[in-house]
């Protein structure tokens, strides 16, 4: 454990502590957490995950925007994730904005370091977030794609697809699973 990650952190405290420094990083409970290199299959997903969101707002007409992994997902005062892909709605966020404050869609690749993270520990924190519909986790190796969508009350729904359309509602858009994944 590095002497940073030692030291518990506000999410503040670690926008300031990350700005310019090399890697990339997420905050847990305090803790710096480092992220791991990529696999290229993961980095295509990621790439066509959000080709798919930000054309399929496109077609929608939809109020929204889709972000490619790099801006901060606020969950607690002392937790912040990086999205693989995020979709927010309403203005567009200034331009040096490093936070997306009211999510959406978030979507996660799997990869081997961080699956028991994205299926436990982000699927809580994201749907803490009042803000939050759609919880995308994408498993490029065998092109899976897991849907949780708050559902009414504290309900979450989970679906799990490998072909056919995929409805986003709200914000009111649709995208075929397949494009969400890089060609075979």
């Amino acid at each position: 454990m590095s002497s940073a990650a030692e030291k518990l952190m506000s999410v503040d405290e670690f926008f300031a502590w990350a700005e310019g420094r090399e890697g990339r990083w997420e905050l847990h409970d305090g803790r710096t957490v480092a992220m791991s290199p990529e696999r290229v299959i993961h980095a295509e997903a990621k790439g066509a995950v959000y080709l798919a969101l930000k054309g399929a707002i496109e077609r929608a007409g939809a109020p929204c925007r889709a972000v490619r992994d790099g801006a901060a997902v606020r969950i607690a005062a002392r937790t912040s994730f990086e999205p693989d892909a995020t979709v927010y709605c309403g203005p567009r966020l200034p331009p040096h904005a490093i936070e997306i404050p009211a999510p959406v869609i978030v979507v996660e690749v799997l990869s081997p370091s961080t699956e028991g993270r994205d299926h436990r520990v982000k699927l809580r924190g994201y749907f803490s977030l009042p803000s939050v519909m759609h919880y995308l986790i994408l498993d490029a190796d065998t092109r899976t794609l897991t849907h949780h969508k708050r559902g009414r009350g504290d309900i979450i729904e989970t679906r799990m697809l490998g072909e056919g359309m995929l409805r986003l509602d709200p914000p009111g858009v649709e995208t075929p699973v397949a494009d969400m994944f890089p060609p075979p």
